[in-house]
């Protein structure tokens, strides 16, 4: 009979590589990511310097191959990272996906290889910072709705329309744009019947990219920078098609679902956060003489929210455990933690600035910042009502998913 002791495997750190990882992550956002977190919200700035610090630790390109100046992790890596960062400061998180995730993986899992060599080391050495543009002024779910075009000439594309927000778009108040945008565009002609999608890699400084406009007064998220980027005849050249004509439906299908568990930790972050400064709260503020954690209406707010967190965090994790980078065939989990796990960030801030009453509601006791933060979750990425509707196709098509 086998030795093995299922107390032995850890979920959330199954590896020392793991155990590193979350306590140089942790450290690093307590030390340098907390302290700046609320000056940056409130003058809805993005903190170049300071992302460009990720690129030393080796997240800025987690899941690229060292070969290209990666980390050469894992899925769970990923989820690692963007519970830590967001316990912390979920705007500058949502940076920090879009460059890693949105750009870099999406580039090194669907990209050739001089591709790769151009671009990759300076993406994860922080030198550049990247992000994708799918969604556009009239498109966001609905992909094959887009309306922005490439039009292919001898010598490459000309590139016309626009996309909307688009995180790490701009890196400045608004005339800067990311040094590497991977995006998508049809490639079929107008009189076409069926959309074509292509996935495409433009450099700023390429005549006719250009930021169109910095999206400001966000509800949240205000640490990252959301923009409208601008295509008006850009020639992009023939290298820098990624893959060929015609698939980025596959790309976005292999990418979104590593988002969609990236998203979902962010959400992990904001709850542990949230239940944390709930329960410190309830120890710290008497009520007619007695501590609040002896409550009952109290404890069923830690408690409730305790086990969402448990719960969630528990999906989430499986799932990145499961998961495969270099191709796609975990959709319905990943809308699954996705639909399931970011509304509890959104529920357990709530919680925490009912318990806190009055000084729940201000900026000093962090829960009002996670709050607002919280509700981007259940939009990017996919809406929640895109995720009911890919798990109940999917569950219809995969009886097996039940057994």
């Amino acid at each position: 009979m086998s030795s093995f002791s299922y107390s032995e495997f850890d979920l959330f750190q199954p590896t020392e590589e793991h155990s590193l990882l979350r306590k140089t992550v942790r450290d690093f956002s307590e030390a340098e990511i907390e302290p700046q977190a609320a000056k940056y919200d409130r003058e809805e700035q993005f903190n170049g310097e300071l992302f460009r610090k990720l690129g030393g630790l080796g997240l800025l390109g987690i899941t690229v191959p060292e070969e290209f100046g990666g980390a050469g992790m894992d899925p769970l890596a990923v989820v690692i990272a963007h519970e830590e960062i967001s316990t912390s400061d979920p705007g500058f998180c949502l940076a920090y996906l879009a460059h890693a995730l949105l750009c870099v993986n999406n580039l090194c899992v669907n990209g050739s290889e001089s591709q790769k060599r151009e671009f990759l080391p300076k993406l994860c050495s922080g030198e550049h910072i990247g992000a994708m543009g799918m969604s556009e002024p009239d498109a966001g779910t609905d992909v094959l709705g887009m309306k922005t075009r490439a039009r292919e000439e001898d010598d490459g594309f000309v590139v016309n329309g626009r996309k909307m927000w688009i995180t790490n778009g701009c890196v400045d108040d608004g005339n800067t744009p990311c040094d590497c945008l991977l995006f998508y565009a049809r490639t079929d002609k107008e009189s076409d019947e069926k959309a074509q999608l292509s996935s495409f890699l433009v450099s700023k400084g390429t005549p006719g990219f250009s930021v169109g406009q910095k999206i400001r007064d966000k509800l949240g998220m205000r640490a990252s920078n959301t923009a409208e980027m601008c295509f008006d005849d850009c020639r992009i050249p023939l290298e820098n098609l990624v893959g060929k004509p015609g698939e980025s439906l596959l790309h976005m299908m292999r990418n979104l679902e590593i988002e969609r568990v990236g998203l979902a930790a962010m959400s992990l972050g904001i709850a542990r956060r949230s239940l944390s400064v709930m329960m410190k709260y309830a120890e710290e503020r008497k009520a007619f003489g007695r501590k609040l954690k002896e409550f009952g209406q109290i404890q069923e707010h830690i408690a409730t929210s305790f086990a969402e967190y448990k719960a969630a965090r528990t999906y989430v994790y499986d799932t990145a455990r499961r998961m495969k980078l270099d191709r796609e065939g975990t959709r319905l989990d990943s809308d699954g933690v996705k639909l399931f796990a970011t509304p509890i960030g959104k529920k357990i801030a709530d919680r925490a600035i009912q318990v806190l009453g009055g000084y729940g509601y201000v900026g000093e006791y962090v829960v009002e910042r996670l709050w607002r933060d919280s509700k981007l979750l259940e939009i990017g990425g996919g809406t929640l009502e895109a995720h009911q509707k890919n798990i109940t196709k999917d569950l219809y098509r995969d009886g097996a998913a039940l057994r």
